[in-house]
This record gives structure tokens, sequence and C-alpha cells, in this order.
């Protein structure tokens, strides 16, 4: 299925919640950025997601921060070095793929990660800035 027939299905809610995994995400993540301006993709990402969560009695399992920080990560290295295609991109950006442990680990601690706060709205990095990374 190409990209935006994959979108399409995720926003109808066609592919089952045991069939979307880490590198699906990060798969809408990049078609939604490579269609739409940054906001514009990050609103549509975010309401799809809860949309689906919802659609497969998972609403608990969104988290604002992860997603958030995933998806402005995923645009840097767009920007940094655009990939013609997502298989390109996914053979570029192999550490944006790891689940576990995951690239947030340099960016936030756990205890943020699972704190209420960070589930609900988006919280700033805690481990390292900008800067410390280069």
């Amino acid at each position: 299925m190409n990209d935006r027939d994959f979108a399409t299905a995720f926003e109808r809610c066609e592919i089952a919640g045991d069939d979307f995994h880490h590198r699906d995400h990060v798969r809408l993540a990049w078609t939604y950025l490579r269609d739409l301006p940054l906001l514009d993709a990050l609103t549509r990402f975010t309401t799809s997601l809860k949309r689906f969560a919802a659609h497969n009695g998972a609403d608990g399992l969104y988290h604002e921060t992860i997603t958030w920080a995933y998806l402005l990560l995923i645009h840097e290295r767009m920007e940094r070095n655009p990939a013609g295609d997502f298989d390109s991109f996914a053979a570029t950006n192999p550490d944006l793929f790891a689940w576990k442990p995951s690239i947030l680990d340099q960016y936030y601690d756990q205890e943020t990660l699972d704190s209420p706060l960070a589930r609900r709205t988006f919280v700033m990095p805690t481990k390292a800035t900008y800067e410390t990374l280069r």
C-alpha cells in the first residue's frame, strides 16, 4: 500500500490496532510531514492518533510528549537529509525506529515520560538540549 493510501486507511480506522506498530507511527508522521506544513502535520497526526486509539478502545495509550517529540525529530531529519521515499528515510535514520531503547531516552528521563503531565501535554526535554547533543 502506498503512503497516502496507508494514511487514508489509518484515518478511516481500517487498520487493526494490533497491526499498527512503532514503524507505522513513524511512517504516518513522515507521510504527513511530506505532504503538509509542520503545524498542520502535527495537528493531523495527533487528531488521527487519538481517533484511532479511541476506535480501538485504547484512549489511554495516546501520549502527547512522545507524539510531538517523535514528529519534531522526524521533521528535523527530513529537513537535514531529504529522502525520496519512506524506505530511504528509514535506512538513513534507524535510531528513529528503535522503540526500546528509544531515541527519546537521550532527551527525557523516564520519570518525566511516565508523568500524567507529559501524557496530556507536550513537555520540553529534561535531559539534553539541542546544544548538548551537537
